[in-house]
């Protein structure tokens, strides 16, 4: 493909900049814990991450991607999940390798960058400031930024918007469906990452524009000085 020359790049964050899975399995472990009910495990919440913590809780509380909870019991477990993940948002979670070199090599291009994410601010931004990325982005969008979250391309729309850059002349970079729906409809061009969370899928059937094993292939489809 010819190599692109967006308006500016917006990054998803959780599968795309930081693993964050080892921070939510052990939340969802003690959470179920508390209830007196199975331990979920790592591998499983690989598969039920993406939509914000509140579909993860309602997921493992079912054990399944799809359905919902007794509301009573998803009453009782949610206020669990969040102060449990309020002391554990970060202390296990990494950046993936090649991320800090390829945002920089990004900047260094004269490229703007936001992130868009849908999970909380209250633990977006924490997150960000203590993985020491929190001050490449001009702009963070939030799951409650807006009124809608990914898939919707809502929070899409937002992020250019505030930057001043035409949806069409976007970049997306992500690693699931909820990201190349999101881009899909917001008009934005979409990089995938192979390496990230799509609900155990594989995110060449989503038919992203670019699919990348690591930041630093970004060079080979982005016009540089």
């Amino acid at each position: 493909m010819e190599k692109l020359k967006p308006g500016f790049v917006l990054f998803d964050l959780d599968g795309t900049l930081i693993d964050s899975v080892p921070d939510l399995a052990y939340c969802v472990d003690e959470m179920m814990k508390a209830l007196d009910m199975p331990v979920r495990g790592e591998a499983a919440v690989r598969n039920w991450v993406g939509n914000g913590v509140q579909r993860l809780t309602e997921r493992a509380l079912i054990n399944a991607v799809e359905g919902m909870p007794d509301q009573e019991l998803m009453d009782k477990a949610y206020p669990i999940f969040l102060e449990l993940y309020k002391h554990n948002y970060s202390q296990r979670s990494r950046i993936y390798d090649g991320v800090v070199e390829g945002i920089e090599w990004i900047i260094e291009q004269g490229y703007r960058v936001a992130c868009v994410t849908n999970k909380a601010e209250a633990f977006t931004i924490p997150l960000l400031k203590d993985k020491g990325l929190h001050d490449y982005f001009e702009v963070i969008v939030s799951g409650d930024t807006c009124a809608e979250k990914k898939p919707h391309p809502m929070p899409l729309l937002y992020a250019a918007e505030k930057l001043g850059v035409a949806p069409e002349n976007a970049l997306m970079i992500g690693d699931s469906r909820s990201d190349v729906k999101a881009a899909r409809a917001a008009g934005f061009h979409i990089f995938c990452m192979t390496y990230g969370y799509n609900h155990g899928e594989d995110i060449r059937d989503y038919k992203p524009d670019v699919i990348a094993d690591s930041f630093l292939e970004f060079k080979d489809y982005l016009v540089s000085k």
